[in-house]
């Protein structure tokens, strides 16, 4: 269903149901139990720019600084296969914005206008009696990355402190209601950090029966995205070089730059989990623990001279594989589990909103999970469609950019480009993705089966695989020589 048609079918959610209602013959602990029984979840939705699934220490590494996270790991559902199927930065917020691929919504470039034709997120959640805030990164207005954000393009989110795009962390601005360009204090995910707090403060409302309307608050950070040595200082300090471990995958020749860059990486990651500290702080002072869905993941990862490469848009692991953290003890429980089913960008949506027990818009084209994020329904043995419409920006046809599609299970990643098969690895046994057993004639039939779940997943998807001066010629889009969008600052 349509935008419009959505907004007029849905009612208010049960936040509002008992508005009104006289409780003031019954017992602060019968008040509290209806509260509980009654009210819809908060939504504290937090995402890294650029932060891969291997840098975190509750994945296993050993020289990331992690301690927050880790902590919250031991409390959530883990999805250990969560997905970034367009893995670079516009097509990832797009699909999480309204739950759809990349060639259904049309931002597969970086710099284009997401268009107002699905229901978003935040018009899902303002139907259902909630308030909603977004804080950082936008990065779907179109090619003006610093210019002013309307109310009529914000996808429906209320609160507003935002900016289209910057990575200048240290010197960062950002609008809010009015076009007045204003400038966060110091290290901006820190003062973005500190504004998500005061926000879920100001929602709180603790008194009264029914605590406030609930919320649904987006935090977009920029980091660990590059430039990597920005970090405040007492980060850069806790990270030697010299003493960091590289995936086996990395060259030789470039072990030594992967090494400063991870540092860098690595001091970005640490002053983000102490945010994830504070903002987990503050739910728990205000009483909110219990009853938010709190979720920490990111947009996409970074190669980091994994088989040479920089950057994203890569189908290899290292680019397209995220970490996943949904805690929620009201609804799931405190004790943390593992879920190694993949979950994909345009999936997070639905899910959401089904842990909120809101409908779910026809226009949303990804799965709803929340039944085996409850333990309802066993996980599946699914399958994540990856891909990249149209190589840019990062990823030039000059350094290798293509067009590809693919599916990445619980065990195989199987790629192909316009040309035919391309990759196919068996993550379980070569994690570093250093074997490629495309074509090889003993894995024929797994090579077959593979694409036959890719060629199911691309007609699910409506994706015919063009190339993408096809796709940006039937979008209208404007790029330069590389395909990329000029974009101004």
């Amino acid at each position: 269903m349509k935008r419009r048609e959505f907004l007029k079918r849905t009612g208010v959610g049960a936040a509002s149901v008992f508005v009104g209602l006289d409780l003031s013959g019954c017992s602060a602990g019968q008040r509290s139990a209806v509260k509980r029984t009654n009210r819809k979840p908060n939504l504290v939705f937090v995402f890294a720019d650029q932060w891969r699934a291997q840098a975190t220490g509750y994945a296993g590494n050993k020289d990331v600084r992690t301690p927050n996270l880790d902590k919250l790991a031991g409390q959530s559902v883990n999805f250990s296969n969560a997905v970034s199927g367009c893995p670079v930065c516009s097509p990832y917020r797009a699909s999480l914005i309204t739950g759809r691929y990349p060639l259904s919504h049309g931002v597969f470039l970086n710099d284009v206008l997401l268009n107002d034709k699905a229901v978003s997120l935040a018009y899902a959640y303002n139907r259902a009696g909630y308030e909603t805030g977004y804080i950082g990164k936008w990065h779907l207005d179109g090619n003006q990355r610093s210019a002013f954000i309307p109310r009529e393009r914000r996808q429906g989110f209320g609160f507003w402190k935002a900016l289209g795009c910057t990575h200048d962390y240290n010197n960062s601005f950002y609008y809010a209601d009015e076009d007045v360009k204003l400038k966060w204090e110091g290290y901006d995910a820190i003062a973005q950090t500190r504004e998500a707090q005061k926000y879920i403060s100001a929602h709180a409302q603790v008194s009264g029966p029914w605590g406030g309307k609930p919320f649904a608050l987006v935090l977009s950070w920029g980091p660990p995205h590059s430039p990597y040595h920005t970090a405040p200082q007492k980060y850069r300090n806790m990270f030697d070089p010299q003493k960091l471990t590289l995936r086996d995958n990395v060259p030789r020749e470039q072990q030594q730059e992967a090494q400063k860059t991870l540092a860098g990486y690595y001091a970005h990651i640490a002053a983000l989990d102490d945010c994830i500290g504070e903002l987990l702080r503050t739910l728990k002072e205000l009483g909110l623990e219990n009853d938010t869905i709190f979720v920490f993941t990111s947009d996409h990862g970074d190669m980091l001279h994994s088989h040479g490469q920089v950057n994203k848009q890569r189908p290899y692991d290292e680019s397209i594989r995220v970490p996943f953290l949904l805690r929620y003890p009201a609804g799931l429980g405190a004790k943390g589990r593992v879920i190694d089913m993949l979950i994909n960008t345009p999936d997070i949506m639905p899910t959401l909103l089904g842990l909120s027990g809101i409908e779910i818009p026809d226009t949303v084209e990804g799965t709803d999970f929340s039944d085996v994020v409850k333990g309802k329904t066993k996980p599946e043995d699914n399958a994540a469609l990856i891909s990249c419409p149209s190589p840019f920006g990062q990823w030039k046809r000059t350094d290798g950019g293509r067009e590809y599609r693919g599916v990445r299970t619980r065990r195989y990643t199987y790629v192909r480009d316009l040309n035919g098969p391309w990759l196919l690895y068996d993550n379980e046994n070569d994690p570093h993705q250093l074997n490629n057993l495309c074509n090889k004639p003993q894995y024929g039939k797994l090579q077959k089966e593979l694409e036959g779940l890719l060629s199911q997943k691309l007609k699910e998807t409506n994706d015919e695989f063009r190339s993408g001066p096809e796709y940006i010629s039937k979008w209208g889009y404007s790029v330069d020589e590389s395909g990329t969008v000029r974009y101004t600052n």
